[in-house]
């Protein structure tokens, strides 16, 4: 029997490593020095390129603006890191949603003194660039990060217009704020209960249909109150993205995405392509095959993530959940338990659901010179360990980069998901390996979903926010046109056997990615297709993987997805990569089949 699952008794995180509260004067104190190496670095606008023609000189000073720009996003990123995390189980507290939109102002003024930098380092010719690197060894150390920043060159606009741009960004962000505060505040009404989001959305995989049908009813209810507002806010967002794109000379609403990830355009068109040629054989042939194993010709939407039968699921007490993870992560080495070990021991996880707390589940990474915050709703689901695994995956790749400093440390989105997809692959394969065999097919089921969670729906978004901004571009679009393109590409990626009963049309106004990161999603599949590639190769060799993959995971930035990959002889540009790997979803279907 189970231990009583108790979400009174889950972790919060405590803050205090970086700063006590709204009013600890050490605040102040970093946005001073913050300020203070920013002015310093500002003090050599026009040296760079008087030096160009001086390799040496070139070289001291890049090395010296370098550092300076890293000491002054340190500072201003603590305290910006401190602001949100805080804010983020308090979106119903108006202080709280002062104090971030206030220092995030505050933060962007300082921070546009040194827009020149980047734009004057631009102004550089990459011969000059390249005898500067060779004239002083130290600064050959930021060549990843002169790298990417030379990505941006071409569609960069002048210095007025780019402190322009920074000066208002804190009034366009609080467009997002609007969406997370609207969201946050948001009650279902499912019968005599009020449910948040996140307990809305847990209740989706209630084994008891009428319970999951009454939570999606009151979820669809909600949304409908709600989707005027999240439509201005996505077509204010939209609308803003347009015209700095076309100033910018983007020739693609996901373009600026792509040069921040350092991917090819034609390699996400190849990823899309694999996995949408692969939607009969995953997604289509699946849901039929679960509605089969249930009794049923279809599945209304609120039964696809639902357990096989009406059985209570077995539930994961926290103590559990934990020890399944650092297991699971000391199979594949020692470190990585070490390393996550750490927040279990430390205040740094904030797992608890409680009013006014963001849906969602995320790893802060602070800065290099701080440590990572874990954020999640842990409702006691086998979801949950693999959300927590997952977390806790981005959280030791933070950390086990941080040597690099926070420039070279960031590390672009197509590789951000590796460690945090591979955490929760180690976790199932655990959890399939003790599975009894009547739990396997359930567990297979979930493993499925998993999958197509991360990468047939992901790649759904992807295409459902291709098509929103298209249509953009002819006019703002009204909820319910917004509807009518999410009903369009769902029902596309989930197939025949999933009916999208009324009330679906309004599902897009809760994916909050679509405000805060536009063209995040495809990371998702990116990084799980990659890391199906990555886990065949420690199959094959688990003693000599596991250093290549910490040394992936340590080199933080500094590589592009192709040169972090060919250690594993693993190249990415190539579809028949992408079909690979959904090739290896498909052989679990295959086995749930036999299943059923």
């Amino acid at each position: 029997m189970n231990a009583p699952f108790k979400p009174d008794a889950l972790p919060e995180w405590n803050l205090a490593d970086l700063y006590a509260g709204r009013e600890d004067p050490r605040i102040e104190t970093d946005l001073a020095a913050a300020k203070a190496a920013n002015d310093e670095l500002a003090s050599l606008e026009g040296m760079f390129l008087e030096a160009r023609g001086e390799p040496q000189r070139l070289g001291k000073l890049l090395d010296r603006g370098i550092r300076l720009y890293e000491e002054a996003v340190n500072g201003l990123w603590g305290v910006g890191a401190y602001a949100g995390l805080a804010a983020s189980t308090a979106r119903d507290d108006p202080a709280w949603a002062k104090f971030e939109a206030d220092l995030r102002a505050r933060s962007s003024q300082i921070a546009a003194e040194s827009l020149f930098f980047s734009l004057e380092l631009n102004q550089l010719e990459d011969a000059e660039l390249n005898a500067a690197l060779e004239a002083h060894e130290p600064t050959r150390r930021w060549t990843p990060w002169l790298r990417r920043l030379r990505l941006s060159r071409p569609h960069e606009l002048s210095a007025e217009l780019e402190r322009y741009i920074v000066d208002r960004g804190p009034a366009v962000a609080n467009w997002v704020r609007l969406y997370d505060e609207t969201l946050a505040k948001l009650s279902a009404k499912v019968g005599k209960e009020a449910l948040t989001l996140p307990e809305a959305l847990n209740r989706l995989s209630d084994p008891d249909v009428r319970r999951r049908k009454a939570a999606a009813d009151g979820l669809a209810q909600a949304l409908s109150e709600r989707a005027s507002t999240q439509a201005l806010v996505m077509n204010t967002l939209a609308f803003e993205k347009q015209v700095e794109d076309r100033w910018r000379r983007y020739d693609d609403p996901a373009h600026s995405r792509h040069l921040a990830n350092e991917v090819d355009a034609d390699a996400v068109d190849a990823l899309e392509a694999a996995v949408v040629e692969a939607y009969p054989r995953l997604s289509h042939r699946y849901y039929a095959l679960k509605a089969k194993a249930m009794g049923r010709k279809t599945l209304d939407y609120w039964d696809r993530n639902a357990p096989l039968d009406a059985a209570q699921p077995r539930t994961y007490p926290w103590a559990e959940a934990k020890a399944v993870v650092l297991e699971s992560f000391q199979a594949l080495a020692p470190k990585f338990a070490d390393t996550a070990e750490t927040f279990f021991t430390q205040p740094w996880i904030d797992a608890r659901p409680r009013a006014g707390k963001q849906s969602g589940a995320y790893s802060h990474p602070v800065t290099a010179d701080r440590h990572p915050y874990v954020f999640m709703n842990y409702m006691g689901e086998r979801r949950d360990v693999l959300t927590l695994a997952h977390e806790l995956g981005h959280a030791v790749h933070q950390t086990l980069c941080a040597p690099l400093g926070t420039l070279l440390a960031d590390t672009p989105l197509t590789l951000a998901e590796t460690a945090s997809i591979f955490g929760e692959g180690l976790v199932f394969d655990r959890l399939l390996a003790e599975a009894t065999p009547a739990d396997r097919k359930g567990l297979l089921a979930g493993k499925i979903e998993d999958g197509l969670n991360t990468v047939v729906r992901q790649i759904a978004f992807h295409r459902f926010e291709r098509r929103f901004h298209a249509a953009r571009q002819d006019g703002e679009l009204s909820p319910d046109q917004i509807g009518a393109l999410w009903m369009e590409t769902m029902a596309e990626s989930l197939g025949p056997a999933v009916v999208l009963n009324e009330g679906y049309e309004h599902y897009w106004a809760y994916v909050s990615h679509f405000v805060h990161a536009p063209f995040y999603v495809y990371a998702y599949a990116f990084g799980d297709l990659l890391v199906r590639g990555l886990m065949e190769k420690r199959r094959e060799n688990p003693e000599s993987f596991a250093p290549l993959y910490e040394d992936l995971l340590a080199a933080g930035g500094t590589r592009t997805y192709v040169e972090a990959l060919k250690p594993f002889g693993l190249n990415p540009r190539d579809k028949a990569f992408w079909a690979a790997g959904c090739r290896q979803l498909e052989r679990l279907v295959d086995e749930f089949e036999a299943l059923v």
